[in-house]
Parts: C-alpha cells; structure tokens; sequence
C-alpha cells in the first residue's frame, strides 16, 4: 500500500467518524459528553489525508516515487518482486462498515442475555418537585431495591424505557446503561404491573407514569432483583435520539 493509498484510508475513515458525530449516530455508541472528541478526532484524520496527498502529489514528488516504484518492481535476484502488504486494506473493513452497514443501539436483544445492572447509593436525596417527577431507570431502581421505595413513597414517577419480556411472563422496561461506550452497556429492568396496553410488542419504546410497588422478580440471568412499578399511565413513543442513560 502506497502513501496516496493510504491518504485515501484516513480521509474514509475521518470522513466516517465525522459524519456519525454531526448526525447524532455516535449516540449509538458512545455518550453524548465524547462528541466534542470524535469531531476532533474525525478532523484531525481527515487533515491528516489532506496533507499527505498533498505532499504525495506536489510536482517533483511524483517523479521520485515513480523512480522508487520502478526499482521497487525489479526482480531482487531472486524471481520475486518487491511489493507492500496487502493485509493494510483490512483497514477499509469498519469505514465500510460504519458507513453502509451502521449496526443500530443495543436493544432489547442485548438486555435478555445481560443481568440487571443495579448500584446502591450511600444515601437518597429527596425526590424533586413535579407530578409526577421523572427519574432515570438507574435511580427509580436503586430506590426500589436498597431503599424499599422510602425515598420514593406514593410519588407518581415516570420513566422511558424499551419493553422486553421477563421472567414468570412479566412484562418488562429496560434501558441500557453505559459509562464510556456500548461496550461496557449493561441494562436496567423494571417489571411492570398493572394494566397494560395490549399488543404490547418486544423492544417498543414506553413512558411510563406509576408508583413505587414493593414486589420484586429475580432476573433469570444473575439473579439479582428486579423491581415491580404499578403502571397507571403508557404512552407508546418513538425511538428516543438518545437511547441510553448514563
């Protein structure tokens, strides 16, 4: 692989992660604090391959790489040829990748084959004002399992998640939870009572209004708790710009 070959693959790839952190589908990925980053990084990539096919093409350039090829190609006494790796073009394979196969956010998919990824606080502040407040899944999960629901009391929360199937055919809302990237995502569970709209389907985004609910299911993956919230209100909604929490 030549220098201009090479050029080509900074520019693709710069050129890739660039158009995924202005169009919001880094948010598939990553969080949303590390955008500022991979602007950075795409545009520090993408002058990178400027500059080098620039230099590569400059008059007076060429005519040196043109003589250093021909010698390159001469036999080395051996009846072999000198040639570059081609294992480098391996290199195309993610920009590919990224730009005409994007693989979507985790989902529901994800979230079945992942136990609930729940961490007690040492304490609980008091819930805000609003009716009913919005909490993340994290937080309406923590106070349900390690404070039993007293920080919570007869609150009406709402909160946004995707449902999925559960054990003792439960419904469920999840969201997947990430501290740098999707690879290290680890969903939150909440079970679901009450009444619920039927035709209900696998991996359809909810908003969710209820209260505290003392019961708890065992998530069949680690067996850690999984806590119940009594559904008064569901709202079906699109699939959220931002879908995990963090």
């Amino acid at each position: 692989m030549n220098k201009q070959a090479q050029a080509v693959i900074l520019l693709l790839i710069g050129g890739a992660v660039l158009r995924a952190s202005l169009t919001g589908q880094y948010l598939n990925y990553v969080k949303p604090g590390l955008q500022p980053y991979l602007v950075a990084a795409g545009v520090l990539l993408l002058l990178a391959g400027v500059f080098t096919l620039w230099y590569e093409l400059r008059p007076g350039q060429r005519h040196e790489h043109d003589q250093a090829h021909d010698q390159s190609q001469e036999d080395d006494g051996h009846g072999h040829a000198h040639g570059g790796p081609k294992v480098a073009w391996l290199l195309l394979a993610p920009v590919l990748g990224l730009l005409l196969f994007a693989p979507p956010a985790l989902g529901s998919y994800a979230a079945g084959r992942s136990g609930s990824a729940v961490t007690a606080r040492s304490e609980y502040a008091p819930l805000p004002a609003g009716d009913p407040v919005r909490l993340t899944m994290l937080d309406y999960a923590s106070r349900a399992i390690f404070d039993r629901g007293a920080s919570l009391g007869e609150r009406r929360v709402e909160l946004t998640g995707f449902a999925m199937r559960g054990p003792e055919d439960s419904w469920l809302l999840a969201r997947m939870m990430v501290s740098c990237c999707a690879a290290d995502a680890r969903p939150v569970k909440v079970a679901l009572g009450g009444e619920l709209p039927e035709g209900l389907a696998d991996q359809q985004w909810l908003r969710i209004t209820g209260k505290y609910s003392g019961r708890e299911l065992q998530d069949q993956v680690n067996g850690e708790a999984i806590p119940f919230i009594e559904v008064s209100e569901v709202t079906l909604i699109p699939v959220p710009q931002e879908q995990y929490e963090s």
